[in-house]
């Protein structure tokens, strides 16, 4: 019988020296409640958690016999997206959020799935695109949750 994960801690927020292996996830793999998952190391686990997570590179999983687990984002093929003009990239990651595309932001560029339809128009607006093959973790939005601990941390720490 597999290991439950009932824990999800963000990262920086659970002990990361103690990891004892490591989950090697893409974006849509990482925004789960409950699956099956294939450690790095071979071990099939059972994650689950109470609730849907969005997890992120560097966030850990507690397993039920206390050992945790390292989440990390695997590369994926991505369009990165910069632009001269900071102006005009703010602009591009205004039509990008209206079209509701998950974008990661990362300093001066933006990173999004490809998407030849948005490329033409993204390209049309002055952007400059180039694949790049790189972990992806797009924003939450404005309504996506804040709190680090979930499960039963969650509920000791409230209750």
């Amino acid at each position: 019988m597999p290991q439950h994960a009932l824990i999800h801690c963000s990262a920086g927020h659970w002990p990361d020296h103690r990891a004892a292996t490591a989950v090697t996830l893409d974006f849509e793999a990482r925004h789960r409640r409950r699956i099956c998952l294939t450690l790095d190391d071979g071990e099939v686990i059972l994650l689950n958690l109470p609730k849907a997570v969005a997890m992120s590179d560097g966030d850990g999983l507690q397993l039920e016999d206390g050992r945790w687990v390292r989440v990390q984002a695997s590369k994926e093929r991505l369009v990165e997206i910069r632009h001269a003009d900071l102006a005009q990239l703010v602009r591009v990651a205004w039509h990008l959020g209206n079209r509701h595309l998950p974008t990661d932001i990362c300093g001066p560029l933006l990173r999004i799935r490809p998407d030849h339809v948005i490329e033409d128009m993204l390209r049309s607006m002055g952007a400059e695109l180039r694949t790049v093959d790189a972990p992806f973790q797009p924003e939450g939005g404005a309504y996506a949750g804040h709190s680090h601990l979930h499960g039963a941390e969650e509920e000791h720490r409230h209750g």
